[in-house]
């Protein structure tokens, strides 16, 4: 290969990689309110507390002995169905029952005609 191609394509790399990065959440402070002894390490040794964060991970040092960058406590969410027909997004197809519907892991509403019966779920978060 050609050693501009080459370096094109490092460059490419990068910008992607540093783009997934970014795309990380930050934790809320209730995600970061862990007991020391259930901190899972999510860090290296000598990592900053900016790094740390980037990382999409908490941090606290107060504590010796156990994990400062640590992972967070997974958000709580919960599955409902949007009582709005507007907000159905189709989950089956024609003449589905409720029965196949729900084993299908969906909603099933049947009013009114002209929207999904058969619907996912919306994530809420808690």
């Amino acid at each position: 290969m050609d050693l501009k191609v080459i370096c094109v394509l490092s460059v490419t790399l990068l910008v992607a990689l540093s783009t997934l990065t970014e795309g990380k959440m930050l934790p809320t402070r209730c995600q970061c309110k862990l007991p020391p002894r259930e901190r899972r390490n999510c860090g290296y040794p000598g990592i900053s507390a900016a790094d740390c964060r980037k990382a999409g991970c908490c941090f606290n040092a107060s504590v010796p002995g156990v994990p400062w960058c640590f992972a967070p406590k997974p958000k709580k969410v919960r599955k409902v169905c949007p009582n709005e027909p507007q907000a159905r997004v189709n989950c089956g197809f024609p003449g589905i029952t409720a029965k196949e519907c729900e084993r299908k892991g969906c909603c099933f509403r049947a009013p009114p005609a002209g929207v999904p019966w058969c619907y996912y779920h919306r994530v809420m978060e808690e």
